[in-house]
């Protein structure tokens, strides 16, 4: 665990609050506490930056949710955990619209907390690692363009040799690409290079992280909705799909998944369709798939957990990174 992995528990249940601050310190991170969001808000967030807020949404005074806008206001660069005995779908939406890294529903698990804790450490750092990498004085399409190039990816060893070589033959195609590989192998990057190499880098690149959402929320992240599909669904929204159209879209973690989920990807892989969710209209695509995963997804289609069929459809050109080690 680096050093600057600093967390911030706000919790008003003393119970709950110890229990988080002791798993949270023996898995060897810094903590500190506090009772409200008032006092987190007007006292401990001022003491200096922290990496991570794990902050419970119903809370006397002040709520998770204004605690988050503030968090996002006075330190943006500080990941938000939300967490709640009191979930419901209008409130998630509306937590990571706000900026929240994820959602937690009451009672959790403790290794999915520290699964997620660990998930949210990793992808700030990732983020904090590519931010370090644009170049200065330039305008972001030059500079994403030089970001990716295959000479400004890292990786001087036979193995990451041969995968700039491959990104150089298949950047130009429009095959589905799935990239395997440890977390923190920079998977998102080779994606990122892929796409920026491509006929396609004139157009979006689109990222998401399919492990970090439950199903309904997953399926309106990438499809779209209609306005009244479901209770905070104010007006129509288009999906990650659409939003990526002509360009690429990535998926990390798909191994994380549901079976149902994985017949929707199906279905837009082979019919390039989509359908928003509460509506009635296909709505052509065209989107490359990049997908990662840090699963081993052939043992998982022979344990049946994975669909066999989707699998064959992303894994038509496959990339796989070494370990850092």
């Amino acid at each position: 665990v680096e050093p600057l992995n600093r967390i911030l528990v706000v919790e008003d249940e003393k119970s709950m609050r110890d229990l988080l601050a002791l798993m949270l310190r023996k898995e060897g991170y810094s903590v500190e506490t506090a009772e409200s969001a008032v006092r987190a808000s007007e006292e401990v967030l001022r003491k200096g930056e922290f990496d991570l807020v794990v902050t419970d949404i119903s809370m006397p005074g002040m709520s998770g949710l204004e605690l988050l806008r503030h968090s996002r206001a006075r330190c943006p660069e500080t990941a938000v955990i939300l967490m709640t005995a009191y979930g419901s779908k209008q409130t998630a939406i509306e937590a990571l619209n706000e900026g929240a890294s994820y959602y937690v529903e009451k009672p959790f698990d403790l290794d999915e907390m520290k699964a997620v804790v660990r998930k949210t450490l990793e992808n700030k750092r990732i983020k904090r690692e590519c931010e370090n990498l644009k170049v200065q004085n330039r305008d972001l399409r030059a500079e994403l363009h030089d970001k990716y190039r295959f000479d400004g990816l890292v990786g001087r060893s036979p193995k990451m040799q041969t995968i700039f070589a491959l990104i150089e033959r298949v950047a130009s195609t429009g095959s589905t690409i799935m990239i395997s590989g440890e977390s923190g192998t920079g998977k998102e990057l080779i994606a990122r290079a892929v796409h920026y190499n491509s006929g396609r880098s004139e157009r979006p690149f689109v990222s998401i992280n399919c492990g970090a959402l439950p199903d309904e929320l997953l399926e309106s992240e990438l499809f779209g909705h209609m306005k009244g599909s479901f209770t905070g669904a104010v007006a129509n929204k288009k999906g990650l799909f659409e939003v990526a159209d002509g360009g690429t879209i990535f998926l990390d973690e798909i191994g994380e998944t549901t079976p149902a989920m994985q017949i929707k990807l199906l279905r837009v892989l082979q019919e390039r369709t989509i359908r928003r969710v509460g509506g009635t209209e296909e709505i052509p695509v065209d989107v490359r798939v990049i997908t990662a995963t840090n699963q081993d997804l052939a043992q998982m289609v022979h344990e049946r957990t994975f669909r066999e069929d989707l699998y064959y459809r992303i894994n038509v050109i496959a990339i796989h990174m070494p370990e850092l080690r």
